[in-house]
C-alpha cells in the first residue's frame, strides 16, 4: 500500500477508579468512544518527514523511528481542538502511527508502540477506543510501579482492558465545548496529577468501586442510559474532590455552571467533565437528543461563554483505515 488513511475519533474519559497509593491500584479509568468529532491522517512514503502541522510532524517523526522506515509526506484532514478533553493527543499520534505503517506495508501494534508516543501513560481509554470503541474500564497500574511520576518516556505499558461493552445503538452523548478554556497538557498536567495523587484520600475509591460495580457495568450491560448517565455522573462527582485544589473546584470552571444547567433539564440523564475539561458531557438518547443538543446551548447562554454544542453517537469500531483513494474511483 502506498496510500494510506487513517480516521479516528473523539472520546469521553469520565474519570479514574483510584488515585490514592494506599490501594494497590492506581488510576483506572472509564470511558466511551464516540462517531465524532473526528480527524483523519494521510501519510504516503517519502525519503523524510514532511507535514505541514508542527504537533503531527512530531508524531510522524517518532513513528519512521518506530517503524524503521525511510519517511513519510503525512497530511491532517480535519481535527478537533486539542487539551479540552477529548483525547486528540492520543488519536493524532495513534492514526500517525498507523498511517505510516500502513503506508509503508507495515505491521503495527499501536498499544505497544503508544508508550512511545508519550501516550497511554495514566489512562488506556484513548488507545482502547483506537482499537474497538466501545464503553471501556481499564485496569490501571499497580501503584508500586507507576506511582505519582511519570516513568521516562515509553517506559510504561498501556493500561490493559478490564471490560468493554458495545455502546447500545439509541445511546446518544450530548458534547459542549466552551471556547478560550483549555485544559493543562504536558509539564503543566503532570505536575496537578502529581499534587492530585500525593494528596488523595482512599475514601473516594472506595466509593467509586461500588459505584462502578453495582451501578456503571450493569446499567451499560442492561443498556439503561438513564441509569448508566446517573452513574457515570456520579464517578466525575467523586472523581472531582480530588482535583478541588488543581482546578479550583470539582469541575474546572467553567464546567461546572454547565454542568449544573444539564443536571436540570429532564432530557439529560447525567452529566459531568470530560478529563480535565472544559468539554462538558450529557448522557441522552435518541428521542431526547434534540431536546438536549437545546439544552447544552442553553447551558452556554447561561454561563456566559461562547462555544460547540453537538449530539455523537457511540462508536463500537475502532479506527478505520482506507488504502488508495484511486481503488474507490
Amino acid at each position: 500500500m502506498s496510500y494510506a488513511r487513517v480516521t479516528t475519533h473523539a472520546r469521553l474519559h469520565f474519570g479514574f477508579c483510584n488515585l490514592s497509593l494506599a490501594r494497590e491500584r492506581l488510576y483506572g479509568s472509564l470511558g466511551v468512544g464516540l462517531d465524532r468529532p473526528q480527524v483523519s491522517i494521510a501519510a504516503t512514503p517519502d525519503e523524510g518527514v514532511t507535514c505541514d502541522n508542527p504537533t503531527v510532524h512530531d508524531y510522524t517523526t517518532r513513528a519512521v523511528e518506530q517503524l524503521g522506515v525511510d519517511g513519510a509526506d503525512v497530511t491532517v484532514d480535519g481535527s478537533f481542538p486539542r487539551h479540552v478533553g477529548l483525547g486528540s493527543g492520543t488519536q493524532l499520534a495513534l492514526a500517525t502511527l498507523a498511517a505510516v505503517a500502513h503506508a509503508h506495508d507495515r505491521p503495527v501494534d499501536a498499544r505497544r508502540l503508544a508508550p512511545e508516543l508519550g501516550r497511554g501513560g495514566r489512562s488506556g481509554i484513548g488507545v482502547a477506543t483506537f482499537e474497538n470503541g466501545g464503553f471501556v474500564l481499564d485496569a490501571g497500574h499497580p501503584t508500586t510501579r507507576f506511582t505519582t511520576d511519570r516513568p521516562a518516556l515509553g517506559r510504561w505499558s498501556v493500561p490493559p482492558v478490564a471490560a468493554r461493552h458495545p455502546l447500545p445503538k439509541d445511546w446518544r452523548f450530548l458534547v459542549v465545548v466552551p471556547e478560550g478554556h483549555a485544559g493543562p497538557s504536558g509539564d503543566a498536567e503532570d505536575r496537578s496529577m502529581r499534587s492530585a495523587v500525593e494528596s488523595a484520600p482512599p475514601s473516594p475509591s472506595d466509593r467509586l468501586a461500588g459505584v462502578i460495580t453495582r451501578r456503571v457495568l450493569p446499567a451499560v450491560t442492561e443498556g439503561s442510559a438513564e441509569r448508566f448517565g446517573a452513574a457515570v455522573a456520579e464517578v466525575g462527582r467523586l472523581n472531582g474532590t480530588w482535583y478541588t485544589d488543581e482546578q479550583g473546584g470539582v469541575y474546572r470552571p467553567p464546567a461546572g455552571e454547565l454542568v449544573a444547567a444539564l443536571d436540570e433539564d429532564p432530557a439529560v440523564y447525567g452529566a459531568g467533565q470530560s478529563s480535565w475539561g472544559p468539554s462538558v458531557y450529557g448522557i441522552t438518547d435518541a428521542d431526547r437528543s434534540a431536546a438536549a443538543r437545546e439544552a447544552g446551548r442553553a447551558a452556554l447562554d447561561a454561563a456566559g461563554v461562547d462555544g460547540r454544542v453537538l449530539i455523537a453517537e457511540g462508536r463500537n469500531r475502532g479506527a478505520a483505515v482506507d488504502g488508495d483513494p484511486r481503488r474507490n474511483d
